[in-house]
């Protein structure tokens, strides 16, 4: 049986942010599901990507649009549901929000350089390294108002998914937890007990 207090959450961030790593470790952590956003991505975006051209804000709406419906299914079914997805622009959050009103943005900010570095090391399957440098360049920082966890990728991948976890926990049981340095929280993201 999945569990049921924790909001959906999208984890979001640059490629080589590490959401999927985080993403599948939370998603076990919290005994929920975990999609990988990438998995969702028609045929014609990746052969795009794979080609070096970044996604136009028309090629990525019908991809939000199924990432959204996903994880309102997933709730008509009475299973919470992570996605690893970039989720880059304030606009692409709110799409993604008009599927969940309590969805959570969990997003994994790290210096352009740790990123590279991570990048140097890693073949994905469509997304070239020269993309990075668009990715930032399109990247809006969460907004006071939006809710979700800003958390550094400095940080061991277990640490991240622990620090989460305790704020989520806490929430869920009614308790208001401070982040601790390295993390931020933004909106409210109050938690509903099972």
């Amino acid at each position: 049986m999945s569990e049921t207090r924790y909001p959906p959450m999208i984890i979001m961030g640059v490629q080589g942010s590490g959401k999927s790593t985080i993403g599948k470790a939370l998603a076990e952590r919290l005994n929920i599901d975990f999609i990988d956003g990438d998995d969702l991505h028609p045929k014609a975006n990746k052969d795009k990507m794979a080609g070096g051209s970044p996604l136009t804000d028309e090629d990525r709406v019908p991809w939000l649009k199924t990432i959204g419906q996903t994880i309102a299914d997933g709730r008509v079914d009475g299973r919470i549901t992570i996605v690893a997805c970039s989720a880059l622009k304030r606009w692409y959050r709110e799409l993604l929000r008009a599927s969940d009103q309590d969805l959570v943005f969990v997003h994994l900010r790290g210096e352009r350089d740790l990123v590279a570095e991570r990048l140097a090391h890693r073949d994905h399957e469509y997304m070239p390294t020269t993309l990075l440098e668009s990715q930032l360049e399109t990247l809006e920082p969460l907004a006071e108002w939006e809710r979700g966890i800003v958390i550094s990728i400095e940080q061991r991948p277990e640490a991240i998914v622990d620090e989460v976890t305790r704020i989520l926990t806490g929430r869920a049981a009614g308790r208001a937890v401070e982040p601790r340095p390295g993390a931020t929280v933004t909106g409210a993201i109050d938690t509903q007990p099972s």
